[in-house]
């Protein structure tokens, strides 16, 4: 397992490195100039050169990505073009919120979405799967800011049972007000993870119930409910894990669409407000931060894989 963990972890760093290079050339191709947010009607062509000289953007491109690495190999993001803050102070001071909201939404969805897809394909065609199925696909279908812009209109506009956005109401610090604040965003989240989820497992669980070892659990008298749970669901577990390791990123990242409609003071909200300030350091911190945590989801899943079934080991 340690040589298989290393050979893992080995294959992460080049790809790190090269997403890092990606990532800066993208941001170094996007339109606009990062001097701007600095420039005043006042300011003359050599005062906007020396503000040029110090955000360190007159050197080459390539010596420009080696200081920015070094920093943040340093731990340094560097600061704010916009409110001249430390990036990595503002990530931090965002991320307990991202956490919090996208942690439920999917420990939330793997609770509900296993059972519900292992049971709906355990009745393969019957009323109930077709009404699960229905259920996935709409979700799949409908976008996610329309769907919570109609859970704020109903929810908040009409019955007056849940506040509409933000995190806290003003003067209150009770976990239970956070709570009441995240019921409609980790809604909009559950429905489209489960959606999603449920697809995968389904089809999984489908194709494990056709295999041999499932018809001679039949044979020998054991149940639907104790064929699902006791060797079907073990399979089951690889779509989940890949879905674990996908779902790493949003951790950090947070979902951007459902963190606007509800104003939720969390990193995708941070992230779109630094994209319309082209702030490319917060930009490029949370881009850093999303890929590190995709690697490192990966890694998991991979390790996770070895784990559950001990073949991937040798494969790999």
């Amino acid at each position: 397992m340690r040589r298989y963990i290393l050979r893992r972890v080995g294959q992460a760093v080049p790809l790190l490195l090269f997403i890092s290079i990606i990532s800066f050339a993208l941001i170094k191709l996007a339109p606009g100039d990062p001097v701007l947010s600095f420039v005043t009607p006042n300011m003359g062509a050599e005062d906007v050169e020396r503000i040029r000289q110090n955000l360190g953007l007159d050197k080459p491109v390539y010596v420009q990505y080696l200081l920015w690495l070094k920093n943040v190999l340093s731990g340094d993001l560097g600061y704010s073009i916009v409110n001249h803050r430390p990036v990595m102070e503002q990530i931090l001071g965002r991320l307990p919120a991202t956490v919090g909201l996208m942690g439920a939404g999917l420990l939330l969805s793997l609770l509900i979405s296993i059972p519900l897809s292992m049971y709906a394909g355990s009745r393969k065609n019957r009323p109930i799967d077709r009404i699960l199925s229905l259920f996935s696909y709409i979700g799949i279908s409908i976008p996610s800011f329309w769907f919570g812009i109609m859970l704020i209109y109903l929810f908040a506009v009409k019955l007056h049972w849940l506040p509409s956005m933000g995190m806290r109401t003003v003067g209150s610090d009770s976990i239970l007000d956070i709570i009441k604040h995240g019921i409609l965003p980790v809604t909009v989240l559950l429905y489209m993870n489960v959606s999603v989820y449920m697809r995968y497992i389904r089809s999984n669980t489908i194709s494990q119930l056709e295999e041999d070892y499932v018809q001679i659990q039949y044979a020998y008298g054991s149940t639907t409910g104790t064929v699902l749970w006791k060797h079907v669901f073990k399979n089951v577990l690889l779509p989940v894990i890949t879905i674990l390791g996908m779902s790493l990123p949003e951790l950090i990242a947070g979902a951007f669409i459902t963190e606007s409609v509800f104003s939720w003071p969390g990193m995708g909200s941070l992230g779109i407000t630094a994209v319309y300030g082209l702030d490319y350091p917060i930009i490029m911190g949370i881009t850093m931060l999303s890929s590190i945590m995709l690697v490192v989801g990966n890694l998991v899943a991979d390790i996770l894989y070895g784990v559950v079934d001990p073949r991937i080991k040798t494969m790999g």
